[in-house]
């Protein structure tokens, strides 16, 4: 039996980035707050909670005054920068560049939409409640119209100007129909509009769009595939789903655990990926287990 890793799985820079930070912070202190997992995989999050970093939530954030406190690559919304500086809690931020400078296109598109007659609105494609949208929403002082599927309008005004936006972890093919299914409505309620009333940003890291090609080249040359991602990750759940549909024998799995060894009966080439929040250690423990 063959056993292959895929090389383009695991961490984002972004993730990378936030944990590197953590664990500088944690070898000079040994001790840290982060406001929400680090990352949605509970075995990193174990992993570090070892080495002292303590998950907290905004509730908990009055109770922290004069600590340091993490912010991980999600981003967090004005308003947490704004209570930490009441609080003088020295805020250690691992923003992705990337969330960041989504962060600061969509306050620029807020101000320019604010500043029209009618006002328009400042769409954006993400999951409902996702620590980076609530973020990415705090930028719009919470009225930014959010969509979870590419058939999910009906909180837009389309007879308004609309400034579209995504989350960065979505998928590039959901984007583009959503995009469609805008352009379609926007003809059926206001006929011909000029093209500044309707303005798209494709804002999804190129990291989670180019994941999908290579995704299904590695999917296509084994037998077998463990998906290895937390339950809560977004980005974990579109590319299992994603890696699904190329190769029906695909398994979704969070730790070595839930392996079932029935799953490799007459299995010559097993291939083991993750999502962008699957650290590697996690996905060779995989492959140990089911070497031994």
């Amino acid at each position: 039996m063959q056993i292959k890793i895929d090389d383009n799985a695991g961490f984002c820079f972004g993730v990378v980035n936030a944990i590197g930070t953590a664990e500088d912070e944690l070898a000079r202190s040994g001790t840290l707050y982060c406001l929400g997992d680090i990352v949605h995989n509970n075995a990193e999050v174990q992993r570090l909670n070892q080495k002292g970093l303590q998950v907290i939530d905004h509730h908990q954030i009055p109770s922290l005054r004069g600590e340091k406190v993490l912010i991980r690559a999600h981003g967090e919304p004005p308003s947490t920068y704004q209570q930490a500086k009441e609080l003088d809690i020295r805020l250690v931020d691992a923003t992705c560049p990337i969330v960041l400078a989504l962060q600061q296109k969509i306050r620029k598109g807020f101000e320019e939409m604010r500043s029209l007659t009618p006002s328009g609105q400042v769409v954006i494609f993400g999951k409902p409640g996702h620590a980076e949208v609530i973020g990415l929403c705090g930028q719009t002082d919470n009225s930014a119209v959010i969509v979870s599927t590419p058939n999910d309008l009906e909180g837009i005004d389309f007879t308004r100007p609309i400034r579209l936006y995504s989350q960065t972890t979505k998928s590039k093919e959901e984007y583009a129909q959503l995009v469609q299914n805008m352009h379609q409505r926007i003809a059926e309620v206001c006929g011909q509009v000029d093209a500044n009333h309707f303005v798209t940003h494709n804002t999804i890291c190129n990291r989670v769009s180019n994941r999908s090609r290579q995704l299904e080249e590695f999917a296509r040359e084994v037998d077998i595939v463990l998906f290895v991602s937390g339950k809560g990750s977004s980005n974990g759940h579109y590319l299992y789903e994603y890696c699904l549909s190329v190769q029906p024998n695909t398994h979704l799995i969070s730790e070595v655990d839930e392996l079932d060894m029935s799953w490799f009966e007459g299995v010559h080439r097993v291939g083991i990926t993750g999502a962008t929040s699957t650290p590697r250690w996690l996905m060779e423990a995989v492959a140990k287990a089911i070497s031994k």
